[in-house]
């Protein structure tokens, strides 16, 4: 990596597995012409492929989503880097956008690049030029879903098989399996995080199972059949559209089967809007 003159370069690695992820998009182009985007997560200190997911447009709620499976197999991380992408910073817009939002509430420390300064997230970059390449050794993809079946072939082969040279010629998997994991400030060592995807009833409910027992979660009947996203942190939900905006939050009650909608949540706790640019 080259530097300006008289400017001291240092390479950054974290100590720890999770105790930085790295998070970045790029475009790709399927058979059709049709331009779609990845969103890549690695781990900075083992290199660990972390989540690799096409969309036809990364927006809010993807990057959250792709982020909470991530969390779901490997624990969350103590901190999460990114670019200043409005999918990732709404500070450029004078807000917050859901990831720095699910990032507070979780105790994940959120760190950004400086402008222009694409070096400062050059695990990720270099991941997907890695990615480019092994892509363009395959057939090329004529739908998203057959994009999607690539980059998860890719991800086990790069985890697994691949081994890294500046890992001492390990794989990644074997680099993050070697030490203990790090995690976010303050959280509990049994955290669970899930995304689930439902579609709202004609009642104005979807359902959740949770704890081997199915809830029912009122959001309102203006959402009849509407698509949406519900994120967990233990007992803590928020229900979101698919285009990132919040419509319901809420701490499960397992003493109820239903979970009515008033009171909806506590005004002060939760912004009154979320940005969900992209």
């Amino acid at each position: 990596m080259s530097s300006k003159a008289g400017e001291v370069l240092t390479r950054f690695q974290a100590e720890l597995p999770n105790e930085m992820w790295q998070a970045d998009i790029t475009a790709f182009k399927l058979a059709s012409g049709e331009v779609v985007e990845i969103l890549n997560l690695i781990d900075d200190h083992s290199r660990l492929h972390l989540g690799s997911d096409a969309y036809p447009r990364v927006k809010a709620a993807d990057v959250v989503a792709s982020f909470h499976k991530a969390a779901a197999l490997h624990g969350a991380p103590a901190s999460l880097l990114s670019d200043n992408g409005a999918v990732f910073v709404g500070s450029y817009r004078g807000g917050k956008v859901l990831l720095e939002y699910e990032l507070e509430r979780l105790g994940v420390a959120f760190k950004n690049s400086r402008p222009y300064h694409p070096q400062t997230c050059g695990k990720v970059e270099r991941l997907h030029q890695t990615l480019k390449r092994y892509l363009a050794r395959q057939p090329c993809a004529q739908t998203l879903q057959a994009l999607q079946g690539q980059l998860d072939a890719f991800v086990h082969y790069y985890n697994h098989i691949r081994p890294h040279r500046a890992l001492d010629r390990r794989t990644p998997l074997q680099a993050y399996s070697a030490r203990v994991k790090a995690r976010p400030t303050g959280a509990s060592s049994a955290s669970y995080f899930r995304v689930r995807q439902d579609r709202v009833d004609k009642a104005g409910k979807v359902s959740l199972r949770y704890d081997s027992r199915l809830y029912k979660i009122g959001v309102g009947r203006a959402h009849k059949g509407r698509r949406v996203k519900l994120l967990i942190a233990d007992q803590s939900i928020r229900v979101i559209d698919l285009e990132g905006q919040l419509i319901r939050q809420l701490t499960l009650d397992p003493s109820r089967n239903y979970q009515p909608i008033a009171p909806v949540y506590d005004v002060h706790d939760v912004p009154t809007h979320v940005s969900t640019m992209s």
